[in-house]
């Protein structure tokens, strides 16, 4: 199945999908808006465009486990994308993705605007790694 990966932001929402197969997760690009309601419209066609048949949404837990008030601004963006497409929408715990794409831009030596211009889809795209590992190694859920 086709799943959508969002990194909601406040200026910038990073998007990524991955394969029929689910084995391969690529960003497919950047929202630039601070209107929630823009945004949603822009991810529910993102999500009919690539026939996806999953939404994850990142959830920005804090480290010690507990959600702040990001993290109850993504679930409220989760339960209006749900309402919005029909499709099965999940939270999924995003601790450290920025800062992995950071590292990861480092290594390539991604700098400057075109960093601000693709952190977020990289950090979709770990977000949707993430749960596409959960997925391999869980196939029951």
């Amino acid at each position: 199945m086709k799943i959508l990966a969002v990194d909601y932001g406040d200026a910038r929402t990073g998007l990524a999908i991955c394969d029929q197969g689910e084995l391969l997760a690529s960003p497919v690009g950047v929202l630039h808006s601070r209107r929630m309601e823009q945004v949603l419209a822009e991810t529910a066609a993102a999500a009919r465009e690539h026939r996806a048949g999953r939404i994850i949404v990142g959830n920005p837990i804090n480290m010690n486990g507990t959600r702040g008030p990001r993290s109850e601004l993504c679930a409220e963006f989760a339960r209006q994308l749900q309402e919005l497409t029909g499709l099965p929408v999940l939270l999924w715990d995003e601790r450290s993705t920025t800062v992995s794409a950071t590292q990861y831009l480092n290594a390539t030596d991604t700098r400057g605007k075109k960093r601000k211009a693709v952190i977020d889809a990289v950090a979709a795209t770990i977000i949707l790694e993430s749960y596409l590992a959960y997925r391999k190694n869980n196939p029951e859920d």
